[in-house]
């Protein structure tokens, strides 16, 4: 069963090494796959042969839009099983899941795209506006008066918080969590002990996603008032900083990503 391991491996994230986490993810894998390496720009091009895409660290879409829609619209046609699957409402569909959340009444941090709609937040002194199809804070800034068109951008108080928190799951089974005690250095990762809390937290927006199978990342924030809030759920391609955690727990994730493949080829 054949993979196509979609990566940029010279993409530059700040204060990560891609590249490092997609060798030791490949090389594991080759162990139980034939597998083939490609960059995004290659992906439609190249998946035709190949039982499965698995799409993993090919760095912020929009850097490359055109070519991750066509070799979306290509593995939709084609019927060509990619890991994550297509269907994810998360990060995967753009930020409209911020939305939906906060009108549902999910634990988010609050989020309009209607400067209009400004009495719907919390009176704050400072307010986040990122662009709606944006990645990594590209675009990101803080106003005390947000401004402009209607859905371009998204609308967030600004929060003080205490520290940002990261849940790694593999289908929905939970693997570890980090967090950054330094609310300025978002990549300076230490291991977390969740609580029953915080996994009950994190499993309610993997729940609400329902991929069947797939790796994803419940980014949250500890806001002052103590609980946590979603920022970001990503289930297109979220660096896992499996550099940081335990040699166990990196078995535990290679092993449990290694059975969740196998499942997902075999449905």
């Amino acid at each position: 069963m054949p993979l196509l391991y979609v990566t940029d491996l010279a993409y530059p994230a700040r204060g990560r090494r891609y590249c490092d986490e997609d060798i030791l993810l490949t090389s594991r894998l080759r162990e139980h796959f034939p597998l083939a390496l490609c960059h995004p720009l290659d992906a439609a091009g190249m998946m035709t042969g190949f039982d499965a895409v698995i799409v993993r660290n090919s760095g912020p879409v929009l850097h490359y839009q055109e070519a991750y829609d066509s070799f979306r619209a290509a593995a939709l046609a084609a019927g060509t099983r990619v890991y994550n699957p297509l269907t994810g409402r998360g990060d995967m569909a753009g930020k409209q899941y911020l939305l939906d959340l906060t009108a549902a009444g999910y634990p988010v941090i609050p989020t309009i795209d209607d400067p209009a709609d400004l009495a719907l937040l919390p009176s704050v002194p400072s307010y986040a506006v990122k662009p709606k199809q944006g990645a990594d804070s590209i675009g990101l800034t803080f106003t005390p008066h947000p401004a402009g068109p209607a859905g371009e951008n998204l609308i967030q108080p600004r929060i003080d918080f205490a520290y940002e928190v990261s849940f790694y799951f593999v289908d929905d089974a939970f693997q570890y969590a980090l967090y950054a005690p330094d609310p300025a250095r978002r990549w300076e990762l230490k291991p977390y002990e969740a609580t029953p809390a915080d996994l009950g937290f994190a499993r309610s927006f993997i729940e609400w996603n329902t991929l069947s199978h797939g790796i994803q990342r419940v980014d949250a924030c500890r806001a002052p008032s103590g609980e946590l809030l979603l920022v970001e759920l990503e289930d297109l391609n979220p660096y896992l900083s499996l550099d940081l955690v335990p040699p166990a727990t990196q078995e535990a994730f290679i092993t449990a990503l290694t059975e969740s493949l196998h499942s997902f080829l075999t449905v």
